[in-house]
Formats: structure tokens, sequence, C-alpha cells
């Protein structure tokens, strides 16, 4: 590569637990993107750098094992380096300098294609730790290409790797059989076309490709041993390591399950308990700000707009924002640390026998928290059919967002019971919606393998890394980078959908609202009790909420959700509460003419009460709480949820089917669960 070029665009290469993304952050620092690769959702990191005069563009792949892809991100990566269109002056090789063998199959298949390429010795200080010495001279006399030691998370050896960068060469050496490919197929000149074959629309050929590449395997791993003989020094028998001896407990059949869950307990007390203390800030923060826009500028619909609208619906999305920091954080950790790995492959076995795999793990616990970023973490699922069943099934766990709704009517349900052999009603009850969302998700997981086809096969390989300590910057990159795609991406979509439920209850048919506000005018001017005068400020409020477009929706929808024993006020509530589940209580405190809809006891009170029209029967029975819990447990009562599958499937067919789906399971249930209790 000359050092002339004004313009070099470089490939990360290398396997999963390389080393390769903090390669890649030492390389870039701050000057990185993120974007999708076209056609699939898996992440593409890309970023820049300046060095003698020359700009340096730089693409991250996904990790990959060999060129013979078995997974979404293996094809990605497999299809970026042997794709014309996108121009690639140099590939860096990223391998693991303490276990360089295994790293090898995927190191001189690269170099085979005949690009330009270093080799990246990354990791090398546990290499130094373990004895092992590599004879870098000798390796690149081999290999044709050269090879540079380096430490990404001490940032050593960087420049040298950017020296090499600059010097790039393309291979003298050939590692695959050229005679047996002309024999299988004899069309071919090069290692290149078998690549490429793989992706062409021949059935036909997918046999004779698997042919040559298990000829193609034994042949390199026959030069690999001989590279590996030459190269490499090591004491004929390592003594234990560190990781060896952790592995012992924290991947044992029944430790490492009760450290995984312990694992889990003590993220989310951290996502419930830390998260709560930014978010209520949050909350307050756009209280003041939208009291504050609502008095500065002049009253009308672009007040009202503004407020109820669009800075509603930022807040509703930035609220999100510090559980989705924290989980991210918590995940980046267990990744960078090397634990993740370790909980995928305890779990796998059971997971797989309801068509999941260990992968999915993760996000469906993490959903108890928040669907929103669960949703967005199975991107870590290579498997397509996994990953499309994890995310329909996730939100089905109930999320902290449920939390008000199930306080609410279960405080209805048992007012004045207490304790049941020591237990508390409202925590039993609590705790088995809880359990009834993961139960359904599973059985939903179930389900959903036998439906949905795929030739794609269900592979299971990771590798497990050694423990480290993790680095801090990679670990902020990921949250800042989680951050930012929720924030201008789904965020849109949420913002959109906030501002169309603001104009349904905001707007009524004809002139509804001015004959209403004309009804209470006089008797809040003619009144100098301030109490009486927010008495019927809430009263005003709740018929003109009855008379919007919402409301209007509500009396359509009481035919439809009568038999599950809902009436109008409750339809509304779950109109308003697509936004956000809790809505639902807010809704409900406007509609029930409370002044202060945060005070949930004097809703409970209300409700408690309340009878139904011309009789003494309560509105809100047993079984109409039931009911209702029951929906919202199986219910997609949440649009964040359906933009952020939008989002990560690409395809609005998915969340349509999510909707669908857990709508009729929610009515069904709930039909069922009222029936037998009244």
């Amino acid at each position: 590569m000359s050092s002339k070029s004004s313009h070099i665009s470089i490939a990360l290469i290398g396997n999963p637990n390389s080393g390769k993304s903090t390669l890649f952050n030492s390389l870039t620092g701050l000057h990185q993107k993120t974007g999708n690769y076209s056609g699939v959702t898996v992440d593409k990191h890309y970023g820049s750098f300046h060095y003698h005069h020359a700009d340096f563009q730089i693409t991250d792949l996904p990790g990959t094992y060999s060129l013979y892809p078995k997974s979404i991100d293996e094809e990605v990566a497999c299809k970026a380096l042997i794709n014309d269109q996108e121009r690639i002056d140099v590939v860096v090789i990223v391998v693991d300098s303490s276990n360089l063998k295994r790293h090898l199959l995927l190191a001189t298949q690269v170099i085979d294609l005949k690009m330009p390429c270093v080799m990246a010795l990354n990791m090398i200080d546990e290499a130094e730790k373990n004895n092992i010495t590599i004879y870098k001279d000798e390796l690149e006399k081999l290999l044709g290409i050269p090879v540079v030691a380096t430490n990404s998370r001490k940032k050593l050896g960087i420049q040298e790797l950017k020296d090499a960068i600059l010097n790039a060469k393309i291979s003298d050496s050939i590692f695959y059989n050229f005679e047996k490919q002309k024999q299988i197929l004899p069309h071919t000149n090069s290692y290149k076309q078998i690549i490429e074959s793989q992706f062409l629309e021949n059935t036909s050929k997918e046999s004779v490709i698997k042919s040559f590449e298990l000829e193609d395997n034994i042949r390199r791993f026959s030069k690999i041993n001989y590279i590996v003989a030459k190269c490499i020094k090591q004491p004929e028998q390592l003594s234990k390591s560190i990781t060896q001896k952790l592995d012992v407990f924290f991947t044992h059949k029944f430790f490492g399950f009760a450290f995984f869950f312990f694992v889990l307990f003590i993220i989310f007390q951290f996502i419930f308990y830390v998260a709560e203390y930014p978010m209520t800030w949050i909350e307050e923060g756009f209280s003041h700000l939208m009291n504050l826009t609502a008095h500065v500028l002049p009253e009308g619909k672009l007040n009202d707009l503004l407020v109820n609208g669009v800075l509603a619906g930022i807040s509703g999305i930035v609220v999100f924002v510090p559980q989705i920091a924290l989980l991210f954080f918590f995940i980046a950790i267990l990744e960078d640390t090397g634990y993740m790995a370790r909980a995928s492959f305890i779990l796998d076995k059971v997971m797989r026998r309801f068509g999941l795999n260990g992968k999915s793990v993760i996000p469906m616990i993490s959903s108890v928290a928040c669907a929103v970023p669960s949703i967005m973490s199975t991107r870590t699922i290579t498997n397509w059919k996994d990953r499309i069943i994890t995310i329909l099934v996730t939100p089905l766990i109930s999320c902290s967002a449920r939390l008000p709704v199930y306080t609410l009517l279960i405080s209805i349900m048992f007012a004045g019971k207490q304790t049941f052999l020591g237990l508390n009603y409202q925590g039993l009850v609590l705790m088995a919606m809880y359990v009834l969302g993961f139960v359904a998700a599973l059985i939903a997981a179930l389900i959903l393998k036998r439906i949905l086809k795929t030739s794609e096969q269900s592979y299971f390989i990771m590798e497990l890394p050694i423990y480290r300590k993790p680095q801090w910057q990679t670990v902020a990159m990921l949250v800042y980078d989680k951050v930012k795609v929720f924030l201008f991406d789904a965020g849109k979509i949420i913002l959109a959908i906030s501002v169309v439920l603001w104009f349904l209850t905001s707007h009524a048919p004809s002139s509804e609202f001015t004959q209403i506000e004309k009804e209470y005018h006089d008797a809040i001017a003619n009144t100098n009790n301030d109490s009486l005068k927010t008495i019927y400020a809430s009263q005003m409020q709740s018929q003109k909420l009855e008379a919007s477009y919402a409301g209007v929706l509500g009396k359509k929808m009481e035919p439809v959700i009568k038999p599950l024993g809902f009436d109008w006020k409750i339809g509304i509530a779950l109109i308003t509460s697509f936004a956000a589940r809790e809505v639902f209580v807010g809704t409900m405190a406007t509609i029930y003419s409370s002044g202060d809809s945060d005070n949930t006891e004097t809703l409970r009170e209300k409700l408690i009460t309340e009878k139904k029209f011309g009789t003494q029967e309560p509105s809100y029975s047993n079984a109409v709480c039931w009911s209702l819990l029951v929906f919202y447990v199986f219910a997609m009562q949440c649009m964040s949820t359906l933009a952020t599958t939008y989002r990560e499937t690409k395809h609005w067919k998915w969340p349509a089917i999510q909707l669908v789906f857990m709508t009729g399971l929610a009515y069904v249930s709930s039909f069922v669960i009222y029936s037998v209790f009244s």
C-alpha cells in the first residue's frame, strides 16, 4: 500500500473474542459511527483516523470463525470481503496471540483471497503471561504479510500497526488446495471464486462446496500445524489457568445456575432501584419544562401540541434511557469480562427445548426491566429463527411499566386482606403475574418453533474467552451506542405516535369541548372554594376526555370489550396506555376526576366504590380485576416495543404479527378468566 494514498479503506476481521472491537476503539478513538449492513440488522461499526497525511476509514466486521459462514453475522463478514462494490484497500486480521493455532484458520482463508493484509497479534500480554513465545519474523515469512504484536487494551503497538497498514501487501503464499478445487469446481480459477459461489442461487452446488470445505480445512490445518511448530514455542504442559479454575464453578451444572441467578438478582436490583432516581429526575425535569412552556407560550393548539404532544412524547422516550444505559452497562461488563459466554453456555440446553438458545436468556430475563433494550440485545443471537422467536415472545414477560397497573388492581381485589399463612396476598398475586408471563413466553416460543420454517441450521458456537477486567472505554462506547440508537431510531416512531394520541385525546367532534367548557365556566367562576374549583376542573376534564375522539373510540370499543368485563372508561385507558403501560393509571385518575393523578390511594377508593349504572354491583369486581390483570400480562400495550421490533427486524410484518398474536391471546385469556370468576 503506497503511503501516497490519501484515502485508505480498512476492514477489521477476526474470530469472536479476539479483541477486535477493542483494537477498533484504540485505532479510531471517538471517531465512530454505527449503522446496519444492507438488508440485515447486524451492527456495522465504522470509524476513521488520520495518520501520515492519509485518511483511514475503518470498518469493524462482525466476528467470524471461517469464510464458510454458519450464521448471519459470519455471512455479513464474508460478503463484505468479496463484495467488489465496497472498496477495501487493506484487511487487518486480528488474532488472539495466546491461542494462535485456532485463529490461523480464518487468517489463511483471508490471505488466500489475495488482498493486501496485515496481521495484528493481539493480546500479546496474555501470550507472554503463559510463557508463549511467538517468532514474529518467521511468522511473517511463512504467511507473507506484515505481522504486528499489539495489546489493544493498553494501546501498545498501535503506531506500528498503522505503519504496517501503509505498507500492506498481497501474500505470495497459498494455503488452499488448488488441485482439489479444479477437480471439484473446474470452472473456478481462484479461492475467491470458491467463496463467492456459496452465495449463488444454486442449491446443487451446496454439497460440492461443503465437500471442498472439508478438503480445504484438512490441507489448511496441515500447513497451520507446520507454522505453529516453526513459529511458536510454549511449555509442553501449561499449568491450569485461572480461567480454567473459575470455570469449574461458573459452568458447573448446579453452582453455575445458582451464580447466574445471583448475578441477575444484583443486576435487576440496580436496574429497578438505581434507575428510579434518574428516571424521577427526568420526569420532574420534563414536568417543569412542560409547565414553563405552557405558561410562556400563548394558549392555543400550538401550546397544547408542544406540551401534551411533543414534550410528553419526548419525555416518554428519554425516561427509558437510565434503564437502557444501566442494562447495557451490565451487559457490556459481563461480555468484556468473559462471563456472558458462560451464561449462554450453561442455559443453552434448557432454552433449546423451547425453540430458543442460550443467547435468548439475557434478553428474556432483562425484559423484567423493559422490553425495549431486551429486544435490542437479541442482536447477539446469530440464528434468524431463534432471534425472531425471542423478539416475538420477549414482551410477554412483565416489565416494570406494568407495576403501577398490577399494584392498583391487586390493591382493589385484596383491600383489607393482608396475609395468608404469613405471606402477603398482594405479593403472591404480583409474583404470579410475573410467573404467568414467563411461562406464556416459553409456551409461545415452543409453538413458534413449530410454525416458523427455515432451512438455516441452529448452531450454538461460542468460544469461552479468558476472564479479564472490563475495559471501561469499551463499556462506555457500547452504552453510548445503544442509547443513541434508541433515542434517534425507535424514538422517532414513538414521538410520531405520541402526537397522534395527543390529537385523539385533545380533539372532539363538532363543538363538544366548547359546550362542556361553557357548562363548567360559571360554576368555577362563581365559587371561591379552591378545592371545589379543582373538583369542577377535574370533572370538566373527565367529560372532555369522554367527548374526545379517544372517548368516542372507547364507546365504540365497548361492545367488543364488554365480554371481558370492561366498560368504555377502561376502553379509553386501553387506548391511551398504548403509549406506555403505566399511562393506564393516569388515564383512570383523570376519568374518575381525581385531583391528583399520582395519588393511587384516592383512585383506588373511587374504583372500589364505583357501581355499575343503575345497580349496586361493584364495577371493579374480582372478576373484572382478574380479567384486566391477565389482559395486561399478555397484551401488547407499548408502542415503543412495537417500534423497536420494527427497527430490529426491518419489516412491519413482525410487529404486526406480535400485535395480533398478543392481543388475541390477551382477549381470549381475559374472556375465559372473566367467565370463570363471574
